[in-house]
């Protein structure tokens, strides 16, 4: 207790180096400005996918549309655990407000783009800022308050993750049908200025510059191991076969990449991502979940909408409503487990909780037909949120609870880095599962004709054309397809409810426990 009171006061303890010290708690218009940034990072991975359509009528490329996602995601997963480490050794109010401009930059001129390799070129200069959004806002938040003080603020970012996730598209549909697509980027503008104004001049934090260089070595290897599994993750089953040359090319070199990464790791003054993190069980736990629930939180974002779409004949922005339900469950659980762990209340038995409700949640969605209710198919993902929000919260708080404040930057990165791979893989995998289970039941209900129609672009629109009986039959290879993406979330799920037992229960900083 003596040794926080020394942090909360900005003493130094004899044997630490921090870059960032503070004399006194952040007022809740600084709180808003680190959750911006949040929102800023989440919501713009999500909320192009329903413009993208219109963006292809109006700049062409219809060849290059994967990029436009891929391009912003891949820079975002890279340029993370970079972004921690700087703020790490330079000063992490510094490196947010850094971010942030990059971000805005980005975002302008992805409105201003006129072709499609120029917008691909500016949403990833748009991700590499984001990179360092969310995670300087939790090692912000994890320099400003104390773990045990934190709680309330961590609810708080949980609850945007899904609500940013989730409203994305309904976000992006509204901004592309009642003005523009441009102003899906630009909407970026105000808010992010809001966020430097906010944190510019309200964080006060007395720094220490840390003469010391980035490990360059390592964040080059991080870069192609990442760069290798985002290629793989967006190829596979989709442009190339699981088995093909390329894609078992790409995975020798994330495999080489890594193992390089990890040796460099070890001997550099400056790690990128600092090994001594895992010697805690509960932080090594707490990555592996976050990995983990990210494909799970995911892999059910992306392809229960195409069980609306195709099966409910829902339009894009009402299939979203379809999430609702998700959404809530997962806000639900992390705000009320944010206040019972600021109030003094344990959380090891969340975690537990979390995966055991989330695979059940997910086997629930077995039971969805071609004739069921859109209220009842709607309803039936409450379960799987509240299991994943019980999941999602706790990680968080472990992973700061679990790291030294010099790291701080460093840790949130790495949690921030594992997420976002794990919903890529996530989402590549589950939706080879998908596909491939359509076209089989297609095939097996139409024969030829039915691989000529999955093989093609087939949209709800153009299904309505279609005979009654070719219908039937694609609606029930579109279920057998989400069957395949329910049971291989159940099957995530359960790894977090195995995973969740190694925790143990480790008083909080700022917690006076005896």
């Amino acid at each position: 207790m003596t040794d926080f009171l020394k942090q909360r006061r900005g003493e130094k303890q004899p044997g630490t180096t921090t870059p960032d010290e503070t004399d006194a708690p952040p007022s809740r218009l600084v709180i808003l400005g680190l959750l911006l940034g949040i929102v800023l990072a989440t919501l713009d991975g999500t909320v192009v996918g329903t413009a993208l359509p219109t963006i292809v009528g109006d700049l062409g490329g219809l060849d290059q549309l994967s990029w436009v996602l891929t391009a912003y995601l891949l820079t975002m997963a890279v340029s993370t655990p970079i972004w921690g480490k700087l703020g790490d050794l330079y000063g992490r109010k510094g490196s947010y407000l850094a971010s942030i401009a990059v971000f805005l930059v980005g975002s302008v001129l992805c409105g201003l783009a006129q072709d499609m390799g120029q917008l691909i070129a500016f949403r990833a200069l748009q991700g590499l800022g984001a990179g360092g959004l969310f995670v300087g806002a939790l090692s912000l938040i994890g320099t400003l308050l104390a773990p045990a003080e934190a709680g309330r603020a961590q609810s708080l970012i949980g609850v945007l993750l899904p609500a940013a996730t989730i409203g994305g598209p309904l976000v992006g549909g509204f901004l592309t049908d009642q003005w523009d697509w441009r102003w899906v980027f630009y909407v970026n503008v105000p808010v992010g200025v809001l966020a430097l104004a906010l944190i510019g001049f309200g964080v006060r934090l007395r720094g220490e510059r840390v003469k010391a260089r980035i490990d360059l070595a390592g964040a080059g290897l991080l870069t192609g191991a990442i760069l290798a599994l985002t290629l793989l993750a967006s190829w596979a089953g989709t442009t190339y076969a699981w088995t093909s040359p390329q894609i078992i090319g790409l995975g020798l070199v994330f495999v080489a990449a890594l193992a390089a990464f990890v040796r460099v790791e070890r001997s550099a003054p400056e790690p990128v991502i600092p090994p001594r993190l895992f010697r805690d069980r509960n932080f090594t736990v707490a990555q592996v979940l976050s990995f983990v629930t990210g494909a799970a939180m995911l892999a059910a974002a992306s392809y229960l909408p195409q069980y609306m779409q195709f099966v409910q004949d829902m339009s894009s922005t009402e299939s979203g409503l379809l999430l609702i339900p998700l959404m809530l469950g997962m806000i639900g659980a992390q705000l009320a487990i944010g206040r019972r762990v600021s109030d003094g209340g344990p959380y090891r038995h969340y975690p537990i909780a979390g995966g055991a409700l989330a695979t059940v949640g997910a086997l629930a969605l077995l039971t969805l037909r071609t004739d069921t209710t859109a209220a009842l198919a709607s309803g039936l993902s409450f379960v799987l949120g509240v299991g994943i929000g019980c999941l999602m919260q706790p990680t968080m708080l472990i992973t700061m609870n679990s790291t030294e404040p010099r790291d701080m930057g460093a840790a949130s990165g790495t949690q921030t880095l594992l997420r976002t791979i794990g919903g890529s893989l996530g989402v590549a995998v589950l939706g080879s599962v998908y596909t491939n289970r359509l076209a089989a039941g297609v095939t097996d209900r139409l024969g030829a004709d039915g691989q000529r129609l999955t093989g093609g672009e087939l949209t709800p629109a153009l299904l309505r054309d279609l005979p009654g009986p070719v219908q039937d039959a694609f609606r029930a290879g579109v279920v057998d397809g989400l069957h395949g993406v329910a049971l291989g979330t159940a099957v995530l799920c359960a790894v977090t409810f195995a995973v969740s037992w190694l925790i143990r229960e480790v008083p909080l900083r700022g917690r006076n426990s005896s």
